[in-house]
């Protein structure tokens, strides 16, 4: 280790690297790849969204701007989420942020410092618990169930695992990269216990509206809570309306804790660009019909890659309840990141090992499904037939 090294905070020097990217460097430069690899679709952002964008550049509103969030777009949220859900919380609670992740980052400097301990169903996106590594807390898993009825969450077992240091529960759901959707029964029970303990919830809603069975979004604790509830709801424009090169998302808490967040959006990025924020103005009052063709999308696309994965023979997986990911494993294989990168090297597909999601999901690959039927099919066909070989 080198002195410039060795002389940086630990929780910086620690940081683990993305296991994802290692095998995305990997397999990069195959001129036949077909990358399902990282958490998004292929789809470029629409018109009606850049279009926003670019009348607010010709506007030149180029200048630093309200840190919560511009006026019109925290009321377009909280209209959004009283559409959804039914409730009128005001906008006073929603605040716009340079991304998901950094709603995520706020939220755990908000709850969960040195020596502190935040619970989560694992496996789960590594962001989680290398946040909460770089500000020093500890990141501590409850593992999910892999069966035949697919992944399940003991809610006992969760709340098994608080102890006198927890300050907090994380919970991801529909959940990346398993697919995993709670219930309102497993919500109620887990409000349940933070109230009564006194912790913080912070809820990962990223993949609520990418449910299956009819459904238009996925149970939240919005359902069941109050307004002052202990609950930091984060989310993001990127995945919803094609915009994960924008770096847009949104953090909703309770008003009374209104400016430690703005404090916090102050110390961090003083607040997201005023022409980003009018384009996700558009996404969200215009955006439901192309919101509704992304999650049809994603649905032929997970039956075509189930399909052939169950014609291959040996592939293990149930299909997802949410979000557009399938998380497999395939019989006799064991090492999740030799595998992908085997895979990548002999067919061109590119998968992430699941390994890289925590230990609990080694033995599984992430496949992003939300992708065209033309790109995969043809990785279908290809995974099928290298695994039945």
């Amino acid at each position: 280790m080198t002195d410039l090294i060795a002389s940086l905070r630990d929780e910086a020097r620690t940081a683990p690297e993305s296991g994802i990217v290692e095998v995305v460097t990997f397999g990069r430069d195959r001129a036949d790849l077909i990358p399902l690899w990282v958490g998004e679709g292929d789809l470029p952002t629409p018109e009606f969204i850049t279009r926003a964008a670019s009348a607010s550049l010709v506007r030149g509103e180029t200048f630093y701007t309200h840190q919560r969030g511009i006026p019109v777009l925290r009321q377009a949220l909280a209209d959004y989420h009283l559409a959804q859900f039914g409730k009128d919380w005001g906008a006073e609670r929603y605040f716009v942020t340079g991304s998901g992740m950094q709603a995520i980052q706020i939220a755990v400097r908000l709850v969960a410092g040195t020596g502190d301990e935040v619970i989560y169903p694992a496996p789960a996106w590594p962001n989680l618990p290398a946040a909460l590594q770089i500000a020093g807390a500890q990141a501590i898993p409850v593992p999910l169930t892999f069966s035949d009825d697919g992944w399940t969450l003991d809610a006992e077992r969760l709340i098994a695992a608080i102890t006198p240091r927890t300050r907090a529960i994380y919970l991801n759901s529909p959940s990346n990269p398993t697919g995993w959707t709670a219930d309102l029964a497993t919500l109620e029970a887990i409000l349940g216990e933070a109230r009564r303990s006194g912790l913080w919830i912070i809820a990962d809603e990223v993949y609520s509206r990418f449910v299956r069975g009819g459904l238009t979004r996925a149970p939240s604790f919005i359902d069941i809570a109050e307004p002052d509830d202990r609950i930091l709801y984060v989310n993001t424009f990127s995945k919803n309306w094609a915009m994960t090169g924008w770096r847009v998302g949104w953090l909703s808490a309770p008003p009374e804790i209104a400016q430690i967040v703005e404090n916090l959006i102050q110390y961090s990025t003083s607040g997201v660009a005023e022409f980003m924020q009018h384009a996700a103005h558009a996404a969200l009052t215009e955006g439901e019909g192309f919101l509704a063709e992304q999650t049809a999308r994603a649905d032929r696309g997970l039956e075509i890659v189930a399909t052939a994965l169950d014609e291959s023979g040996r592939a293990r997986f149930t299909r997802p309840d949410g979000a557009f990911y399938l998380f497999f494993g395939i019989e006799g294989e064991d090492d999740s990141r030799a595998l992908a990168k085997r895979i990548v090297s002999e067919t061109g597909v590119g998968l992430a090992p699941g390994r890289a999601f925590g230990g609990e999901g080694e033995g599984f690959l992430r496949l992003c499904f939300a992708r065209s039927e033309r790109d995969l099919s043809m990785a279908a066909t290809r995974l099928r037939d290298w695994i039945a070989r």
